[in-house]
């Protein structure tokens, strides 16, 4: 028994470790034994630790919704880009930017030079904070429910509920598309009150300025639509 309790003590300090082994009556082969068997404790202490769990697609939304509120009751009395500047690092983090836009793009993604992917990356990051900073721009007693748990879709994604309910009573469902793409679980679509795709809406206009104009004419849209969200800066 006293073994075990010493072994409980491998953290003792200095100072309490060299007064029990100077007290100790055991030769040094004991000691060599004793430190063999501490080792091994260790280890099995060690193994027994559980490995710390992937952090769920729930918390990604959370730190979304806490932005969003953040931004919010700001309010009117910042600029819309101080607001911007406030809530594009959330959106950089949470979503899959690029992800949303391949997808919104669609087959034709392949097929554009680099030079236009890289012209089209910048306008349709600004063009999606801009869209939150706008639709989110200011606090009257509204509240986020994030549900606890994902529901799973197909091709390993899951979503997560969420719910923005005003003082009144009105709600209104936002639905999170999740992803893990290896670096933590990112966000790659949006579905308002439950169904309506968000990239889905986006393939319909995008495809149609790609079949126009191709990618400038595209980023000319982005562009103007961002002007206008943010109050006419570019």
């Amino acid at each position: 028994m006293k073994d075990l309790i010493l072994a409980a003590q491998v953290g003792l300090d200095a100072a309490k470790a060299e007064t029990l082994r100077r007290s100790s009556p055991m030769r040094k082969t004991d000691l060599r034994r004793r430190g063999l068997f501490l080792t091994g404790f260790a280890a099995l202490a060690a193994s027994a630790i559980p490995v710390r769990a992937a952090p769920a697609p729930i918390a990604p939304i959370q730190q979304l919704t806490d932005g969003l509120l953040h931004v919010m009751k700001a309010g009117p009395g910042i600029s819309f880009e101080q607001r911007f500047d406030m809530l594009a690092p959330v959106i950089d983090q949470v979503f899959d930017l690029d992800a949303v836009l391949r997808t919104s793009v669609g087959s034709a993604w392949t097929s554009l030079p680099p030079d236009q992917q890289n012209m089209l990356r910048p306008a349709f990051r600004r063009y999606t904070v801009a869209s939150y900073v706008n639709n989110f721009k200011s606090f009257n007693g509204q509240q986020f429910t994030v549900e606890s748990q994902a529901r799973l879709v197909g091709n390993g994604e899951q979503v997560v509920r969420t719910r923005i309910t005003s003082p009144s009573g009105d709600s209104h469902e936002l639905d999170y598309v999740m992803r893990d793409t290896g670096s933590g679980w990112h966000v790659v679509d949006v579905l308002a009150d439950g169904s309506i795709s968000r990239v889905a809406v986006q393939q319909s206009d995008f495809r149609r300025l790609l079949s126009r104009g191709g990618a400038p004419a595209l980023v000319m849209s982005l562009t103007a639509k961002s002007q206008e969200l943010s109050d006419g800066r570019s």
